[in-house]
């Protein structure tokens, strides 16, 4: 039994949302659904029509509680007595039910009502507890990414302080339950949010080149697996190291407003359809190497109902006439779709192979995030800051974003010079001019400040790894073992 639990495998489903007026029936999408040979679904509340739909399918579906909803579940037990009295016990288990979410990225919500999650996760577990569902049916609640307070490097993942109150007993009882932390994650956002400094073919899973994590030496070739790490070191800086991470929302948008250039049939493809196969590989991330990765695509259907732009209507893998949007294989059998043809440096997309490029500190950034930044790349993130320091050739001028440039640049130049090396948190930003000046010489890829090969400066570097970095380190080449050796067995 215990094998078999571990022979599982990570999983792919989709999100159904329903913020349409036009939308095919419950038992139309449902079919649609089992066409495509999905084993996995999310609904965002309980209805019963799409509840009956996918009765004895043998999907197994996640059913949400909505934000609005969480009031009455917190104060009563009987609210959540009643609800699953009605919502599960009539089509349980005909609908195999096995996730419930207690809210949706409640953090971010105009009316923020974290505080009233646990109690209801709470009540909704002890209504399970009675009616002897509690090991079939998981209870959890789904995240954003804003949940960290930082995400770069992943190894330096850390969760806001000022959730702190709501997350302390919530991470308690995803870990006393084993439920999972239900995250949603959307590198598109990273990419059309700040492009000039987050690849394209990084957030798509094409890029050849690797960031890596100057605190680990991990290496990251895409921004899915960075973004998991961010959350895996967030929660082990808490002591909560076995709460396993699902996602529950990812996803690329096919069409967009004009300034949404990265949103297209094509990149929504060759995202989804990298993702999949990234994940039934049972790849992990780099921190938790063969570690299993569910995930849940959003969403089923283009939803016209939806605000913002042009692009949160366009999520969908299938029009509401159920026509495909684009072809996808969820099988993930299929090649990895979309490998860029390397530049002559050995990158992919960006600025052009032959041009020598430079990171400098972003005229749009605030002092205070300037500093945290300047902070971490002359400590954790192992630049040679003593160039800035009084008397030294690019001390002046005095000022902090001229500082912050040159420290943001060693950092750059030392890491392969790739876009991820250069967000700072989005302080950073890549220019083709060398800021050079007077004898404060900035580095480039080939050099370091004294004219050597980067090569020997990065592998010094890598030399000082501390012993429990290198614990680290063998504690993950363990599990790559591990994993792939279950994979085998499999």
């Amino acid at each position: 039994f215990p094998f078999a639990v571990l022979c599982r495998g990570s999983i792919v489903g989709v999100c159904y949302g329903r913020n349409a007026d036009d939308l095919p029936t419950p038992d139309k999408a449902v079919d649609l659904i089992q066409q495509h040979n999905i084993k996995y679904a999310r609904i965002y509340d309980a209805n019963i029509q799409v509840l009956k739909a996918f009765a004895n399918t043998g999907i197994e579906l996640m059913i949400g509680i909505s934000n609005s909803d969480l009031l009455p579940f917190s104060q009563f037990q009987s609210n959540a007595d009643t609800w699953l009295k009605n919502n599960i016990l009539p089509y349980y288990p005909a609908t195999k039910i096995t996730y419930i979410t207690v809210g949706a990225e409640v953090t971010e919500a105009p009316n923020n009502e974290s505080a009233l999650v646990v109690p209801a996760m709470h009540n909704i577990l002890t209504s399970l507890k009675k009616l002897g569902l509690h090991k079939k049916i998981k209870v959890s609640t789904t995240h954003s990414l804003g949940v960290l307070s930082r995400s770069f490097p992943p190894s330096a993942g850390a969760f806001s302080s000022k959730h702190a109150l709501f997350l302390k007993p919530l991470l308690e009882f995803l870990a006393e339950n084993q439920s999972p932390f239900m995250i949603d994650i959307y590198p598109y956002y990273a990419y059309r949010d700040s492009p000039s400094n987050v690849s394209l073919d990084y957030a798509l899973f094409q890029s050849s080149s690797e960031v890596i994590d100057p605190n680990t030496g991990l290496l990251y070739t895409n921004m899915f697996d960075a973004q998991i790490d961010a959350l895996y070191f967030a929660l082990m800086a808490l002591n909560f190291r076995t709460i396993k991470v699902m996602v529950t929302e990812t996803g690329w948008p096919s069409k967009g407003s004009p300034k949404e250039t990265a949103a297209t049939p094509d990149n929504a493809q060759i995202y989804n359809a990298n993702l999949i196969r990234h994940v039934i590989n049972d790849t992990g991330t780099p921190a938790k190497p063969g570690e299993d990765v569910d995930v849940y695509i959003f969403s089923l259907f283009n939803e016209n109902r939806k605000p913002g732009l042009e692009s949160e209507r366009n999520w969908g893998l299938f029009y509401p006439d159920q026509t495909s949007v684009y072809n996808l294989d969820f099988s993930g059998r299929g090649a990895v779709v979309g490998m860029p043809t390397p530049n002559s440096n050995g990158t992919a997309g960006g600025f052009n192979g032959t041009t020598k490029t430079w990171c400098i500190a972003s005229s749009n950034a605030t002092q205070l995030d300037l500093q945290n930044a300047v902070d971490w790349a002359c400590s954790t993130g192992n630049v040679d800051c003593s160039p800035i320091q009084p008397s030294q050739p690019c001390f002046q001028p005095d000022n902090l974003a001229s500082h912050a440039s040159y420290a943001f640049n060693a950092y750059y130049q030392q890491n392969g010079a790739t876009d991820i090396a250069c967000t700072f948190g989005g302080t950073g930003v890549r220019v083709d001019k060398d800021p050079s000046y007077d004898n404060c010489l900035y580095m480039t890829a080939g050099t370091n400040k004294t004219g050597a090969s980067n090569i020997t400066a990065m592998t010094s570097s890598s030399s000082k790894t501390s012993s429990s970095s290198q614990n680290l380190a063998g504690k993950w080449a363990y599990s790559l073992i591990l994993a792939t050796l279950l994979r085998l067995l499999c």
